[in-house]
Parts: structure tokens; C-alpha cells; sequence
């Protein structure tokens, strides 16, 4: 199990219920952590949608993760 903190933004803070959470999460990678939280909170985004970062820099979704990371799932954003 490796403990990470992640960070929603937008509508996925809205289906979350919370602005960031942190677990013990025993997934491969970026992209297998993204897939049991959109189980757990009904995500309706797809990964493919997403930007992912960890400790503030843009990562790829097949990195691995590692303890005490802080990981964020950035939703595209409409502007005006």
C-alpha cells in the first residue's frame, strides 16, 4: 500500500464531496488510482479527459506511485 494524498478540482471536487483526501491505495499506477476513485465517487470523466500531476509537476498516467506523494486530477476548463 503506498499513502498518497490526492487533490480534486471542479466537477470532480463536486462528485468527491471533499477537496482533497488521503488514502493507502494499492494501484499500479496513475491511471489504475483515477479508475477506483471514479468507482468510489462516481466520476463521470474519463482519464483521457484529465491532466494528472504529482508534487505540482504534470506526470504521465502510467507513472507509478510513490509514498507521500500529492496528486492531482485536473479537469479540462472552459474559460470566457
Amino acid at each position: 500500500m503506498t499513502r498518497v494524498t490526492v487533490l480534486y478540482f471542479a466537477s470532480l471536487r463536486d462528485a468527491a464531496g471533499v477537496p482533497s483526501e488521503t488514502l493507502d491505495m494499492d494501484a499500479a499506477d496513475l491511471r489504475a488510482l483515477y479508475a477506483s476513485l471514479q468507482m468510489r465517487h462516481g466520476f463521470a470523466l474519463p482519464a483521457g479527459r484529465l491532466r494528472v500531476a504529482v508534487d505540482g509537476a504534470f506526470a504521465r498516467w502510467e507513472d507509478g506511485l510513490r509514498e507521500g506523494s500529492e496528486i492531482a486530477f485536473i479537469p479540462p476548463v472552459s474559460g470566457g
